[in-house]
């Protein structure tokens, strides 16, 4: 179990994607505590074979996770498909933050259980102010499972 709750699991390949998430969450002091994973494959073995708890992932699960669809090893979606397979793991809020605009991601993203799909605008400016309006919302005014409080014998959430 680790000894620092986790709010956020971002899985972004794109440093500077990643860094902006991460400066903007900071500067409105939103998800203060941010695990940044830089493929798929790394987001797999976090949420189930090491890094935190439910399947021998996170413990207590992350608030939200933010993630790409483009990622090296294991894509976006495969992650996705796996994190709302498995009960563990199924309640955690996924929000999709990604460059594809393409109408089949979307479908299948929701098709395996997404909670929000998201296009990262092109400009610096609404890029942070998304992430500022991201924050806000899951963070602060979203409402979460409590942990191991999941419906009686492990239904859907």
């Amino acid at each position: 179990m680790n000894a620092d709750p986790v709010d956020i699991v971002l899985v972004e390949d794109n440093p500077d994607h990643a860094e902006l998430i991460r400066l903007t969450l900071a500067r409105n002091r939103f998800g203060n505590r941010m695990i940044h994973l830089d493929d798929g494959e790394k987001a797999i073995d976090y949420f189930f074979t090491g890094g935190g708890a439910p399947g021998g992932g996170a413990d207590p699960p992350p608030m939200v996770v933010l993630l790409d669809l483009r990622l090296p090893k294991v894509d976006g979606l495969e992650v996705l498909r796996r994190l709302k397979s498995h009960a563990a793991t199924r309640c955690i809020p996924v929000v999709v933050l990604t460059t594809s605009a393409a109408n089949g991601d979307i479908h299948r993203a929701y098709e395996y259980g997404v909670n929000s799909y998201l296009v990262k605008p092109v400009t610096f400016d609404s890029f942070t102010a998304l992430m500022k309006e991201l924050g806000y919302y899951w963070l602060m005014v979203n409402r979460h499972p409590a942990v191991g409080g999941g419906p009686p014998g492990g239904g859907a959430c």
